[in-house]
């Protein structure tokens, strides 16, 4: 198949190309490289440099005629969201009105959308949570993502448009930016390897931090290779159902890293404290029942395999 992937020289959207590929499609990027990387493209894939937003994009269907389209492009930040939500809005909002546009227009088979699990879900009492939680989103990122979704049930109902929406937990893993939520994993390996304490961030009754729910980037790509054949105008999870704390995941990652001769002084055994930032949940991880049911899909990596795996991948970058 012919799959034309957004965002796909950035963290999460070029390892889905790399399994695309690998899985024998044809796969053609386009990024605008805001947050993505030229060394990040898999040199198998046909690449636009261009802006989800721009009226090019048709220029674009009309030339590679896709059969799937995977959006993976959009402003991944809730502090800057919350910052500016104009601009996010634009973004995330008009970005995916383009593409669906074109997909109608040039009759694509199947929409595959990243949207985001705890930002959507909001503050919740059922923790992992199950894709029927009522959304209570917290930012104006979360609510761009919401909003995106609900376009996309609009285009399904209305014009025919098979889809299937991912919620994603907190990604992490090698090629990651220090932007989004779950880019903390960055930021932490990053820190540490320049012999720096890093902050973790927390509510004053939650001393060890927030807890959240990684999931490791290969299994994020397993998943959307199961969705270009499964879960049809679905809603589904991806995440591992467990939540770790901030704290927690500083002190893996320092174990980990400590192994290969770096921040071993005991300073570091306490890292940095600071408040919350706007937007910032307290608590969330998210219910994989769904997933497991309708695409198959489970989770591979846990949080120590991952991480290692992260952090041997970054050091061979040194």
């Amino acid at each position: 198949m012919k799959i034309l992937v957004t965002g796909g020289a950035g963290f999460i959207g070029s390892h889905v190309v790399d399994g695309y590929i690998a899985e024998g499609h044809e796969v053609v990027v386009v990024d605008n490289l805001y947050t993505g990387r030229l060394e990040n493209l898999n040199p198998g894939a046909v690449f636009y440099l261009m802006d989800v937003r721009s009226e090019d994009m048709q220029k674009v269907f009309e030339i590679e005629r896709p059969e799937i389209v995977n959006h993976h492009a959009s402003q991944i930040s809730v502090p800057e969201s919350v910052a500016n939500p104009r601009l996010d809005a634009d973004i995330n909002i008009m970005g995916l009105l383009n593409l669906l546009e074109n997909c109608v227009r040039f009759s694509v088979k199947r929409f595959i959308f990243s949207s985001t699990g705890g930002a959507v879900y909001g503050e919740t009492e059922v923790i992992p949570t199950p894709e029927e939680t009522p959304p209570q989103p917290l930012s104006p990122y979360a609510i761009t993502k919401l909003c995106s979704e609900n376009y996309i049930r609009f285009y399904g109902y209305q014009y025919g448009l098979n889809y299937c929406i991912l919620r994603y937990a907190n990604i992490y893993g090698p090629r990651q930016i220090p932007h989004t939520e779950a880019g903390v994993v960055s930021i932490f390996i990053n820190a540490l390897k320049r012999n720096e304490i890093p902050t973790v961030y927390h509510y004053p009754e939650e001393p060890d931090g927030m807890t959240r729910d990684y999931c490791y980037v290969k299994d994020v790509v397993r998943a959307n290779i199961l969705a270009l054949n499964r879960g049809d105008s679905e809603v589904i999870n991806i995440g591992t159902s467990v939540e770790t704390t901030t704290g927690e995941l500083y002190r893996t990652i320092l174990g980990i890293i400590r192994e290969y001769g770096f921040a071993k002084e005991e300073r570091f055994l306490s890292p940095g404290k600071g408040p919350a930032r706007p937007g910032d949940l307290r608590r969330s991880a998210l219910a994989n029942k769904k997933a497991r049911e309708v695409l198959g899909w489970s989770p591979g990596y846990d949080l120590y395999t991952g991480l290692k795996e992260t952090i041997l991948e970054e050091l061979k970058h040194d």
